[in-house]
């Protein structure tokens, strides 16, 4: 890659790891789903006035909105609201490429080879150790949330792959547009009207920087530079600067927030971290039928 695209990627994974610092901040000003809604309200509009028309049929954006605008990160939000740390949360979320692999072993016939299968090994080693940091830093409910977000993540990469965009930015878009009134409707029905509506009367340019954030640069400028690099260098050139968003996540959350790193969120690190990358990056087998297209390779956005 050249220097100028490296200098990108990792801007974009820096983005994304501050993002969960930003969300933190985020949820002071705003009930989580309420929060969310903002955050893909925001990002849609006006931005799905200049994208064009969608490129995949609806079916596609339907289900992924679905899957990673309501249920991903309705769950990421709300557990963060309930006490997973900002950090915490940043790592823990990488575990979507095991999910991934797993569904795509099932959806699209992709048998995992020994190094892939050694990754997931070794990435659900560093959940268990995580998760006795987590029950040390955090409530058990938040750090669950969290994981199923992972959960909804990968089936969301799945449909996505299965989707196949060619334009990266032009589908976000679009699926931005999908989770707006289902998250409204959530939050008004299990936050409230008047929590609602006492957050946004009491709005102010702290709040509107959040939203601003989350929506504009972790969103569109976020998915769209990824988008212009997976479209100038194979995945396998791009992906790797994906697992630097948790570094960008711990490091900013300890300087930001003073969240601590104890030495057992160090070693899940190190675990969850290695594991994705040998889940992500290891050769899969598929199962070629008559008659069924094979497989391609896809790496996966973070947040």
């Amino acid at each position: 890659m050249r220097p100028v695209h490296t200098a990108l990627a990792v801007l974009v994974a820096a983005v994304w790891g501050v993002n969960f610092v930003v969300i933190e901040i985020g949820l002071g000003h705003f009930p989580p789903l309420l929060l969310s809604a903002l955050r893909f309200l925001v990002a849609a509009l006006p931005a799905v006035f200049f994208v064009g028309r969608p490129k995949v049929a609806w079916k596609w954006i339907l289900g992924v909105g679905a899957a990673l605008g309501i249920a991903k990160f309705g769950l990421l939000f709300t557990g963060m609201a309930a006490g997973m740390p900002a950090g915490l949360s940043s790592l823990v979320l990488q575990v979507q490429a095991v999910f991934t692999a797993a569904l795509a072993a099932v959806v699209l016939r992709e048998r995992p080879g020994p190094v892939r299968a050694a990754g997931m090994a070794v990435a659900l080693v560093g959940i268990a150790v995580a998760a006795v940091d987590g029950g040390s830093s955090g409530p058990v409910l938040g750090f669950t949330l969290v994981v199923a977000a992972a959960a909804c993540w990968g089936v969301s990469n799945v449909l996505t792959r299965k989707a196949a965009p060619p334009d990266a930015l032009n589908f976000m878009v679009w699926v931005c547009t999908v989770p707006v009134l289902p998250l409204f409707a959530l939050s008004l029905l299990l936050e409230g009207p008047g929590r609602d509506l006492a957050a946004l009367r009491a709005l102010d340019w702290s709040g509107a920087a959040v939203i601003g954030y989350v929506a504009w640069v972790s969103t569109v400028f976020g998915f769209g530079a990824w988008g212009h690099l997976l479209r100038r260098y194979p995945a396998s050139s791009v992906a790797p600067f994906s697992l630097l968003v948790p570094v960008f996540g711990m490091s900013s959350a300890a300087l930001v927030l003073g969240e601590s790193v104890s030495g057992t969120r160090w070693l899940a690190a190190v675990l969850l971290v290695g594991g994705v990358a040998l889940t992500s990056f290891g050769r899969a087998r598929p199962r070629v039928s008559p008659g069924s297209p094979p497989a391609t390779a896809a790496a996966s956005p973070a947040p």
